[in-house]
C-alpha cells in the first residue's frame, strides 16, 4: 500500500493547510536563527503549497517553555527567518487560539502563509 503525501491531493486551491513543522531551532544570543536546517527541509513542502495556492498556517514550537509565555521563545526571528528564505511575507501570530487568529485566518489569500 503506497502512503499518501501531500502531493497526492489534486486541488489544494483555497483549501487551509494546517501544516506542522519542527522549528525548534538554536538561537544565537541575539535571537537570530543559528541552524537553520529543519527550516530547510520544511521549505519543499511549503514551496508547493505555496505553488498550488492553498492557505498555509504552519505551527511549530520553540524550546520547552513549560506552560508560561517566554518573550525570548517566541517564534518572530524564526518567522522572519523563513520570510527571508522564502523571499515572501509570513505572517507570524503571538497567539494559538482566538478572536485574532480567527480573523487572520478568515483574511487569509490563496498562497498566504502565516
Amino acid at each position: 500500500m503506497k502512503i499518501k503525501t501531500i502531493k497526492d491531493i489534486k486541488d489544494l486551491k483555497g483549501k487551509k493547510v494546517l501544516l506542522r513543522v519542527d522549528f525548534n531551532v538554536p538561537l544565537k544570543e541575539n535571537g537570530d536563527v543559528q541552524d537553520d536546517t529543519r527550516i530547510l527541509e520544511s521549505l519543499e513542502t511549503i514551496k508547493f503549497l505555496k505553488k498550488n495556492k492553498a492557505k498555509i498556517i504552519i505551527m511549530s514550537h520553540l524550546g520547552r517553555p513549560g506552560g508560561e509565555v517566554k518573550e525570548n521563545l517566541r517564534l518572530t526571528k524564526v518567522a522572519k527567518h523563513l520570510s527571508k528564505l522564502l523571499k515572501i511575507p509570513v505572517k507570524k501570530l503571538d497567539e494559538v487560539i482566538g478572536n485574532d487568529i480567527e480573523t487572520a485566518v478568515k483574511k487569509m489569500k490563496d498562497g498566504d502563509i502565516i
